[in-house]
């Protein structure tokens, strides 16, 4: 492993100097660093410019699903130009460990600031923003001390109610492996069961379309990404104001453990030609400026205590979240993909 002390004040003082030597003593190349991210948000954009000018590091970014941009990156190996991965869920971040793409690194800046479940022991990745896993509920209909845990949504009551996207997607998938951490594979499976039983139609579609279909009155509640609700709230969209109108929010509580989170996150590329821009890059990423522009531009939660949350999401209530070690995420995504299927949830 690598030791990769803070550098980004250095970095800083060096672009007001000009002068031609990083920190290290090694000479100053090209200072640019190549960024691999399924993330498509404008704030994004806000946040890399951000860095530019205060540190005079261009950022080369390159777009792709999440999927296809592991695929990319296993395929080019050493080949590969990348020097950072950004991406979401915990799983997804420990499948790139897995498969070797990602570089361990340890940084006291970033094991400071960032909580230690919402990075990887190793040093191979590191969580930069939370979404909750939540309940978006019809107030029209729904009383929601009805909604108090995750477990409740398996009731007779909600039978012909609940809509969810398929477990294809990597966001229910860590929520049951969450579960299974918890409660074991047995529990994990009643409740997906439970699930099944209670669907309002087949899973399809984004978190979006099951906050829009509570507006059209397809179902009561829906399990979903809070910062879907806190960007919907914020869409001045007519056709969406059914959907905003009656929409309420519940933070489930998983057997104690209080609500779900996954993160979005970010690891060094395994070939890293520009380390020290990387290391730089990741450390901004969880500064205040930056975690301002996360939770305001995209209505996530920051990892940075202190930073305030956006105005939508402080509206749902406060968040207690689920202080598992997220790595769990990936150690139980395979089983809780046969769970799913066992539980004929596709």
């Amino acid at each position: 492993m690598r030791n990769a002390p803070s550098i980004l004040a250095p970095l800083m003082v060096l672009v007001a100097c000009n002068a031609p030597e990083f920190h290290s003593g090694k000479p100053l190349r090209e200072r640019v660093v190549n960024v691999y991210s399924h993330r498509h948000y404008e704030s994004d954009q806000q946040i890399f410019d951000g860095f530019t000018k205060r540190t005079g590091i261009h950022v080369n970014l390159v777009m792709a699903d999440d999927d296809e941009i592991l695929t990319r990156l296993q395929q080019e190996g050493a080949n590969s130009p990348c020097d950072l991965l950004i991406t979401s869920d915990a799983g997804r971040l420990g499948l790139a460990k897995r498969r070797d793409l990602l570089r361990p690194i340890h940084d006291s800046l970033l094991e400071a600031v960032i909580p230690s479940h919402l990075r990887d022991a190793d040093g191979n990745w590191f969580g930069l923003t939370m979404r909750a896993r939540v309940f978006a509920y019809d107030k029209r209909t729904v009383d929601p001390s009805h909604l108090r845990t995750y477990a409740d949504l398996t009731k007779p009551e909600w039978k012909g109610q609940v809509l969810v996207r398929t477990s294809e997607h990597v966001y229910n998938q860590s929520l049951l492996a969450a579960m299974i951490a918890h409660e074991g594979r047995d529990s994990a499976l009643a409740w997906a069961k439970g699930i099944v039983a209670n669907l309002a139609r087949e899973p399809k579609g984004s978190d979006t379309d099951q906050l829009l279909a509570i507006g059209e009155g397809i179902g009561s509640v829906a399990i979903v990404n809070s910062y879907y609700i806190g960007k919907l709230m914020k869409n001045t969209d007519p056709a969406r104001d059914p959907a905003r109108a009656a929409i309420g929010v519940v933070f489930p509580d998983l057997d104690g453990h209080g609500t779900h989170v996954n993160i979005s996150g970010a690891g060094v590329a395994r070939h890293a030609e520009h380390m020290p821009e990387a290391v730089a890059l990741l450390e901004y990423l969880v500064s205040d400026e930056a975690q301002a522009l996360f939770a305001e531009g995209n209505e996530e939660y920051p990892v940075k205590a202190g930073v305030p949350i956006a105005r939508e999401l402080a509206a749902f209530g406060t968040l207690t979240p689920d202080t598992l070690d997220l790595q769990a995420l990936a150690t139980y995504n395979a089983e809780a993909v046969k769970l799913f299927d066992a539980a004929g949830w596709h």
